[in-house]
């Protein structure tokens, strides 16, 4: 039965500093370089029938890096709109509101944690109708993949925070006895 891989894209600047990135377009670190050319080598061999990117430079490079060649580019897969968090950290936001949740309570001027699910499940959709076909790649975002994860797996978006995805690793999403959704692999640096 083919998968839903996801792949995260490589370090930047922000990524590696804890900064909420969303819009702002960033390329990759040296070091993301790296990650890119290794997760690439994680998938070697393998055929993709689609690979779907998120516009974002980041996650472009990150595609081409592993020499993956994107089919299809959406704003759907695009990071968390982080609004007025774009930039800021955790700590930083927490200073300003104390127990803010990014999985709870979304970000002022940006989007909502239902809003990030309805975007990640048109992905998913759109993934699944592509794997009569193959295997099928998702290039993108921490926080969107993380919400991409759970919804798979029958869970709310706010259940992606149980999810860890760190830069440059490998998921996959699969079937078990070719119907139930289950996360095959997850946040595999291997």
């Amino acid at each position: 039965m083919a998968e839903i891989v996801l792949i995260r894209h490589g370090q930047t600047e922000w990524s590696a500093n804890g900064r909420h990135t969303s819009y702002t377009d960033l390329p990759l670190t040296s070091e993301g370089e790296r990650q890119a050319r290794a997760a690439g080598e994680r998938i070697a061999g393998r055929a993709f029938a689609a690979v779907i990117a998120s516009p974002r430079q980041r996650a472009l490079r990150t595609a081409g890096l592993a020499g993956l060649t994107v089919t299809e580019v959406t704003e759907d897969l695009a990071e968390w709109n982080y609004g007025e968090y774009e930039g800021i950290t955790t700590r930083e936001i927490h200073e300003r509101r104390p127990g803010w949740s990014l999985w709870t309570d979304g970000c002022p001027g940006g989007e909502s944690p239902e809003q990030v699910g309805e975007r990640l499940d048109r992905v998913l959709n759109r993934a699944r109708d592509l794997l009569t076909s193959g295997d099928v790649a998702l290039i993108g975002h921490g926080h969107c993949l993380r919400v991409a994860g759970a919804r798979w797996i029958g869970l709310p978006p706010a259940g992606g925070g149980l999810l860890r995805l760190d830069t440059a690793t490998y998921s996959a999403l699969g079937f078990e006895h070719d119907r139930d959704p289950v996360l095959a692999s997850w946040n595999a640096h291997t």
